[in-house]
């Protein structure tokens, strides 16, 4: 497996098959890991295909397993960042609470600019149970920790 990110919060790994491994540690560990599984289950149940597909979930070793949606981005322009938030939550009902391009990435096979790291997402449907009560990253501050 490669590394691709390895800090306090989260180490994340994509395994030689393409799947993409996210173990949760440190501060809420557990709830970003209830929230995430929540969040994504919630936008494929609504048919958004820019986004990771659960595949595995596990609750003893806060580990998920999800499809690869591509590359992080390297260059995209602002608008551009806030026009693919915006359409994740005018279009299914969920705003990302960390919409910076660190969580866009490119999938050639899809042809599409997809959205990643769900941890912090609200879903805004009225109609589903509220999730966890979490600690918001800081406004587009460093994420290393």
């Amino acid at each position: 497996m490669q590394d691709m990110k390895d800090t306090r919060r989260a180490w994340v790994r994509i395994g030689y098959d393409g799947r993409v491994h996210k173990t949760f540690r440190g501060h809420q560990a557990r709830e970003r890991f209830e929230n995430e599984v929540r969040v994504l289950r919630y936008l494929e149940s609504r048919g958004c295909p820019q986004v990771p597909r659960v595949l595995e979930a596990d609750e003893e070793e806060l580990r998920l397993v999800t499809t690869n949606c591509g590359r992080r981005v390297e260059r995209i322009p602002e608008s551009r960042v806030r026009e693919l938030f915006a359409e994740l939550e005018s279009a299914y009902g969920v705003r990302h609470e960390d919409p910076y391009a660190r969580n866009i990435t490119y999938s050639p096979q899809a042809g599409a600019f997809c959205l990643i790291d769900f941890e912090f997402a609200t879903i805004l449907d009225p109609s589903v149970p509220p999730g966890p009560l979490l600690d918001l990253p800081a406004p587009d501050g460093p994420r290393g920790d």
